[in-house]
Order: structure tokens, then C-alpha cells, then sequence
């Protein structure tokens, strides 16, 4: 009797697993069905402008148009699930997905793009810095995300000044932690929440950021051995005079054959002094 009602109960579960298995499927092709992706291979990859995998190509390949096309239909269902944090959704010349989003809301556009089971931007491929100054917000805050899933990327822009800080991803993307350090050193960004906002390739006494456009060609400061004190030492940049002269001639002049001689060439055999 025991072993009777042990094989119902071990029935009993596998066809509940098998029943939740099936709910379970059924909901995640209506799920994929209504919520539009970057890329969907599926019954629909035979459709004009894409090409299905070769032998020299393993790969599904579409035409410009179409590949635009679902840029455009991704970047319109991310602002739609972001409207109060995306400002701006634009497709570049060479097909590449931009969006822009307020600075307050940097976190939550980076989760939900790593997150979301239809993004799933999970590497960090970089962070980088543009300084314009005539900008009233001089920085242009660009972070590139790949997703290896969907084989896409994406490119999430924002903007602050020298003065207003703007929150650290490092909570989404420990990865992040370097990028912003970086920044930090180079262009003066200060990033809030960093755990650890030190400089990373210039000394910890130097002076200024080296990548902003109003910081000097030569610097501030120039190190040098100093022989009485045996150490490095650093004095401020003192330019000689032979320095600060500036040939403007074109640099192929210094080759006889692109010299330009408005003197005519002395014949062989004749006196110059006569």
C-alpha cells in the first residue's frame, strides 16, 4: 500500500513540473511576441533583407535598412519604459543605437539596460569623456554597452559641468570602478558613491586635468633629478627662448629636391669671386 501511494505521489510531481514547465514556456514566446527585441531569430529570420548563416559567414546578417529599422523599434520601447529618464532616442549614420538620457537618472537607464530580459547589456565595454567647452554643461558623458545575448550595443549619453557631480555605475557594473577613475583624473568629473575616487595616471601632487581643452600643452609643473638632493623633484614650467621659436616652413624644405632656390646654380669650372 506504501509503495502504491509513493509512485502516485512521484506521478503527482513530475506532472506538475511538466504542466509548470508548459505554463511557463507558453508565457515566454507571448512575452517575446509582444515586447519587441533588438534582434529576433526566430521564424521570422527568412524575411527580405535578412540572410541566413553560410559557410563563410555562421552568422544571420541584415541589410542596412532593416538593421536601422530595429534600432529604431528598440530605442522607441526603451524610452517607453523610461519616459521620465530618456530625453532623446537617435540611430548615427553607421547604424548605432544612441541614447540620451538625464544625468539625475544614469543609474536606473544602466540597471534596466543590464536587467531587462529584452536588453540584457551586461559588459561595460567602456566609459569615456567629451570636453566641449563653448557648452553651457561641458562634458559629455558616453558609456558603451554590449550585449552578448542579442550580439548589439548600445551608447548611453549624458552631460554635467566641472562643478556638478554625477552618480557612479559601480553598482551596476563593478567593471566601472577604473572607467570612472580615469575620468576623474583626466578630466575632473567627479563621480558620487565611487568607492574609491583617487587618480589613476597622473602622481597623486599633480596639479589640474590634463584632457580638458583650457589645460596648457606644457602644463604647470616639470619634474626633474636633482643632483644636490639626490630625489625627483618638480619646479615650475620655465620655457627658454630657443624653445618658444617656431619654424613655420613645410618640413619637406630640408630635402635638396624640394628646396625651393631662388638663386640660380653656379656652373661647374667658374669663378664665384668674379
Amino acid at each position: 500500500m506504501l509503495s502504491r501511494l509513493r509512485v502516485v505521489s512521484r506521478l503527482g510531481s513530475s506532472l506538475a513540473k511538466t504542466t509548470e514547465k508548459k505554463v511557463l514556456s507558453t508565457a515566454a514566446r507571448s512575452l517575446v511576441c509582444k515586447i519587441p527585441s533588438i534582434r529576433c531569430y526566430s521564424a521570422e529570420v527568412m524575411a527580405p533583407g535578412i540572410t541566413a548563416p553560410d559557410e563563410q559567414i555562421p552568422a544571420y546578417r541584415m541589410s542596412y535598412e532593416v538593421e536601422r529599422e530595429r534600432l529604431k523599434t528598440f530605442g522607441t520601447y526603451v524610452q517607453e519604459c523610461l519616459p521620465v529618464c530618456v530625453q532623446k532616442v537617435q540611430v548615427t549614420h553607421g547604424n548605432e543605437l544612441e541614447i540620451l538620457v538625464d544625468p539625475d537618472t544614469i543609474v536606473p537607464v544602466i540597471s534596466f539596460l543590464k536587467c531587462n530580459f529584452m536588453c540584457q547589456f551586461t559588459n561595460l565595454s567602456d566609459i569615456t569623456c567629451v570636453d566641449v567647452p563653448t557648452r553651457p554643461m561641458r562634458f559629455e558623458m558616453v558609456y558603451n554597452l554590449l550585449s552578448i545575448p542579442f550580439n548589439s550595443r548600445v551608447r548611453v549619453k549624458t552631460y554635467t559641468d566641472e562643478f556638478t557631480p554625477i552618480s557612479s555605475i559601480c553598482v551596476a557594473h563593478i567593471s566601472a570602478n577604473w572607467y570612472e577613475r580615469e575620468i576623474w583624473d583626466l578630466y575632473g568629473v567627479f563621480f558620487d558613491d565611487h568607492p574609491d575616487l583617487r587618480r589613476l595616471l597622473t602622481d597623486y601632487g599633480f596639479d589640474g586635468h590634463p584632457f580638458r581643452k583650457d589645460f596648457p600643452l606644457s602644463g604647470y609643473y616639470e619634474c626633474r633629478y636633482d643632483d644636490e638632493t639626490q630625489r625627483i623633484v618638480r619646479d615650475p614650467v620655465e620655457l627658454a627662448q630657443e624653445f618658444r621659436k617656431f619654424d613655420l616652413n613645410s618640413p619637406w624644405e630640408v630635402f635638396p629636391n624640394f628646396r625651393d632656390t631662388d638663386t640660380p646654380a653656379i656652373a661647374p669650372g667658374v669663378d664665384e669671386s668674379k
